[in-house]
């Protein structure tokens, strides 16, 4: 564990491939295998996932950055990382029928889902080329701010695949089916302002101003009321696969739950005293 630039500290998780740090309500996790373009392994795939599961339990976090160091944000899963061995029977093939989608599903589809459900807001700071499982991973989160250069890239086409890790579920809901589909088809490189422009991620900004940006968009969001943010973000992803009437009802029992919190009663006393209301997170 270290200090930060910021105050906080660092602590190097898996041998230093993955770094944490926390400032104030804002934590941080950098991807940091550059040498590898950042290629996720496993066990940093697993403990991410693990790790936004427990951010969603820590009143202290009231806002995530998730970036990475070197030239790539992640160029998607490290298939240089060799398969653990197995028992197998005499006989057993090396790769049977339904192994690749188990795999798929407690791997790079949980870590997605743990983006998703996790309680704070996540804002993504790509540093560089976000690539296959790497684009999902960055617009899986609620924000995303690119650097200038980045690129994006659906790169399954290209090994003759179709886009795993959550990709057929989040494109066309961001961008439209049409849309989705030029970038699944084609596999075509993505620049960050294109993508900005499509309505992929939200920002593009100069490399030197990327985690000044992040930062300060999470310092705003640790300052608001988060167990609303928890309840908008749940509402919003909902709501692409749910009816009216349900939505209709999931948002009334959200005002309801959110009115029985501190934060509720401090909003209607700020706003009749007339003064900045002081949130608490709970």
């Amino acid at each position: 564990m270290s200090s930060n630039e910021e105050g906080g500290t660092v602590t190097e998780v898996l041998g230093g491939d993955i770094l944490v740090a926390q400032d104030g309500g804002v934590r941080t996790l950098t991807l940091n295998r550059p040498d590898a373009h950042n290629a996720i392994t496993p066990d940093q795939r697993n403990f991410l996932a693990d790790e936004f599961a427990r951010i969603s339990e820590d009143l202290s976090v009231r806002a995530v950055v998730f970036t990475a160091n070197g030239k790539g944000f992640c160029t998607g899963a490290d298939l240089r990382v060799a398969r653990p061995e197995r028992v197998q029977p005499p006989g057993a093939p090396d790769r049977a029928i339904m192994e690749v989608a188990r795999g798929i599903k407690v791997g790079a589809q949980k870590l997605i889902s743990a983006i998703l459900d996790c309680e704070k807001p996540v804002i993504a700071a790509v540093n560089g080329t976000a690539a296959g499982m790497g684009v999902h991973m960055a617009v899986a989160c609620d924000l995303v701010i690119a650097a200038e250069g980045v690129r994006f890239i659906e790169v399954f086409v290209r090994r003759g695949l179709v886009p795993d890790a959550g990709g057929v579920y989040l494109l066309p809901r961001l961008i439209g089916p049409q849309k989705a589909k030029e970038l699944m088809f084609f596999g075509d490189d993505v620049s960050a302002a294109d993508a900005a422009a499509m309505g992929l991620i939200n920002r593009v900004v100069p490399p030197d101003e990327l985690m000044s940006t992040a930062q300060a968009w999470a310092e705003r969001l640790a300052a608001q009321p988060t167990k609303s943010l928890t309840m908008s973000k749940l509402l919003v992803n909902r709501s692409f696969e749910t009816s009216r009437q349900t939505m209709f009802e999931m948002e009334s029992w959200a005002q309801e739950v959110l009115m029985a919190g501190e934060d509720a009663d401090e909003g209607v006393n700020a706003f009749k005293e007339r003064r900045d209301p002081n949130w608490k997170g709970w």
